[in-house]
């Protein structure tokens, strides 16, 4: 009997032959399965054929007089006016669950968005400023090989930042010889904690801490294995920016010690490298609101390199760069920009005899490449201080396009090409003493596919490129310190992926294979493989 009651009401709800249109496919779906049903209970003997077929001419006469009487007493449809004259049960009940279950997540969607805006649960425990705070940062573990060519000149490559504080060659020792040959594997580490403090809707104060040290502006690795001492922390960044108010600020400026304000690659500023000084960018669009951007920018800084007590000619990096932001209907992108560097008093001047006056024209800070000379001038042979012997003005070209056509992934094109228009072969061969051919251009190409940034798990992005760096086209002090483990005079190649493990945390692999250009062999491969995360 509950078999039989059970199966004539579905019956009932199946045989309905009159829904709305978007109904339909699932009553006829669940009439299929109710006649599957009384057929199945027929052969096990619940039901007989008879006692099911009458259950099924009963449910379509019953049926048929419903829609009936509703057709009679429901007043004459409106023109274009659809009706549905009979809703069976279970689709009210379907109906009222999406309508609770919609219901029950806008609602409480907004009872979050109230309670956090109006902190609820909280109220005068804390004082207005904390809502102003921005707290950011991330962690790089790092493992590192580097490996040199058997070819390598041997004795051949000086470490003149080590010479130079050493005071000369002979005190320098073994010291001032750069490693050409001995491979190094190494574990690094990178960590910084960085504060943003919202003063007002356009003034911003950020903060940031970092591993490294004073004395290697271009790099915040801190290398594992110093007998458990403690890392050296240091303030990396403490600025000002003011930023105008619209959805795209015509003027943003920043003062203090802050990121590269330039759009660039690391062919001339390497990624850890901080300003110090003073920069600000305009913008001007040539679209309205809600269009793609399309305009153009001119960023201008002035930055102070090393500022001398005794001495007005302290040494000032001052640059500008034009440039165009083109944004596309498909999100692609395309960024171009135009540089000029003026590095002003950074040549090296040579003393008068058995003087330090022009000591300070030293660099503080090298890698290797550049050329340089001995600014000093006494009657001690062992007695050496090598400076700069060119001046450097930069030309630096910088494209970069995102093509977003195979959106979620990015196919991401830069080229960067720099020439030093300072470098004068006369006065340099005056200062060192002979002559010598400019090398003055360098050139990089780089091209990834993927996810345009690994945020989550399962994303990913690989890349490479080709990077060509002639002696004297920038200062060897500020390029990428990983590239033939720094400096100038070096070409090869860069190849390397991303894969996310989990949100905002990835693995990142680089091989980096670069030979010297002019100097004596030197080849060197660079394999880092890097652990991220960031908050």
């Amino acid at each position: 009997m509950r078999a039989r009651r059970l199966a004539t009401g579905i019956t009932l709800l199946a045989l309905t032959g009159v829904a709305a249109a978007d109904e339909r496919a699932d009553l006829e779906k669940l009439r299929a399965t109710v006649t599957g049903l009384i057929g199945a209970l027929v052969e096990q003997g619940v039901l007989s054929r008879e006692a099911a077929d009458g259950m099924i001419k009963k449910a379509e006469a019953d049926a048929a007089r419903t829609v009936a009487a509703q057709a009679q007493q429901a007043p004459p449809a409106r023109p274009g006016e659809v009706r549905v004259t009979y809703v069976p049960q279970i689709v009210k009940d379907e109906i009222r669950a999406q309508v609770r279950d919609e219901l029950r997540q806008e609602v409480a969607q907004d009872v979050i968005d109230r309670a956090r805006q109006e902190q609820w649960g909280v109220p005068a425990a804390l004082p207005d400023w904390v809502a102003r705070l921005k707290f950011k940062g991330d962690l790089r573990l790092r493992g590192q090989s580097d490996r040199f060519a058997d070819g390598n000149a041997q004795f051949a490559y000086f470490d003149f930042l080590e010479i130079n504080n050493a005071g000369g060659l002979a005190d320098a020792g073994a010291d001032g010889l750069l490693n050409t040959s001995e491979d190094r594997d190494r574990l690094r580490a990178r960590a910084r904690l960085g504060l943003d403090v919202t003063i007002t809707d356009s003034l911003l104060a950020g903060f940031r801490l970092g591993t490294g040290n004073t004395r290697d502006p271009v790099s915040t690795n801190q290398t594992l294995g110093n007998t458990g001492n403690r890392y050296e922390t240091v303030l990396d960044q403490a600025f000002l920016r003011y930023q105008a108010a619209g959805a795209t600020p015509w003027l943003t400026a920043w003062g203090g010690r802050f990121d590269s304000p330039w759009l660039s690659t690391d062919l001339v500023w390497d990624g850890d490298l901080g300003f110090e000084g003073a920069a600000a960018t305009l913008r001007h669009d040539f679209v309205g609101s809600g269009q793609p951007a399309r305009g153009v920018f001119l960023t201008a800084g002035a930055f102070p390199l090393q500022e001398e007590e005794l001495s007005s000619k302290d040494k000032w990096l001052f640059g500008g760069q034009l440039g165009l932001d083109l944004a596309f209907a498909d999100q692609s992108r395309l960024k171009a920009g135009l540089a000029y560097y003026h590095f002003s008093h950074v040549v090296g001047r040579r003393n008068d005899l058995d003087g330090i006056e022009f000591d300070y024209t030293a660099p503080e800070y090298l890698q290797k490449g550049n050329t340089l000379y001995d600014i000093r001038n006494d009657a001690d042979p062992q007695s050496q201080l090598f400076a700069l012997a060119s001046d450097y003005h930069l030309l630096d070209l910088t494209v970069q396009y995102d093509i977003a056509r195979f959106a979620p992934y990015h196919v991401i094109l830069t080229g960067d090409f720099v020439r030093n228009v300072g470098f004068d072969e006369d006065e340099v061969a005056a200062r060192i003493g002979q002559p010598i051919e400019a090398k003055i251009n360098g050139y990089q190409f780089m091209a990834s596919v993927g996810w345009p940034q690994v945020t989550a798990a399962g994303r990913w992005r690989v890349f490479g490129g080709y990077k060509h760096l002639e002696r004297d086209a920038v200062l060897d002090a500020f390029t990428d310190s990983d590239f033939h483990l720094g400096g100038t005079d070096a070409k090869g190649w860069i190849l390397g992926g991303d894969y996310g493990l989990a949100r905002n945390t990835w693995l990142t692999m680089r091989y980096l294979s670069a030979d010297e250009i002019d100097g004596p062999p030197l080849g060197i491969d660079v394999l880092q493989l890097d652990l991220n995360t960031r908050f």
